[in-house]
């Protein structure tokens, strides 16, 4: 179990992030066209996982992705929450977002799995905001678990992982 905040209370994850030398779980998420999103192989991959696109933050950073992804080669940048697919293909529509994958854990046992699933505070449910880095050959790189859910990523902290 980890820990970060929401509004300044503690709020409890259900595990641990994948850590730096562990293969990153395999998963099977929700595409916007309802298609299954896999961990890429032979590529890096991003995981920008985020509570819900409807908040500031949350969108804030699939923009800040959005915007990062066409400058990071043989990386492929995956947005995950539990958001239904409508939602984010709404979104992705409105503002123009082409360059990142966004994806729906609302079926899928992801949130367990990375540890990012929160077990308490009114938010429970959803997933803790969060950066897992994947090597090409499935191996976490980097990791973070934000402190609080209403703060962003470390964007320049991800993007050197990449080397």
């Amino acid at each position: 179990m980890a820990t970060t905040s929401l509004g300044g209370t503690p709020v409890s994850t259900v595990g641990e992030l994948p850590a730096p030398g562990d293969k990153a779980p395999a998963f099977e998420l929700v595409g916007n066209d309802f298609s299954p999103v896999t961990l890429p192989a032979g590529t890096r991959t991003v995981l920008n996982i985020f509570p819900s696109i409807a908040t500031g933050v949350c969108s804030g950073s699939v923009r800040k992705f959005n915007e990062l992804a066409s400058g990071l080669d043989n990386t492929t940048v995956i947005c995950v929450s539990n958001d239904l697919p409508f939602a984010l293909d709404a979104f992705c529509g409105a503002e123009g977002i082409d360059k990142v994958v966004t994806a729906s854990a609302f079926r899928a046992p992801f949130g367990d799995d990375y540890g990012v699933r929160m077990t308490d505070g009114k938010w429970a449910g959803l997933l803790a905001r969060s950066i897992v880095v994947v090597d090409t050959d499935g191996t976490v790189i980097y990791n973070q678990l934000v402190d609080a859910i209403g703060s962003e990523p470390d964007y320049d902290a991800a993007v050197a992982a990449l080397g």
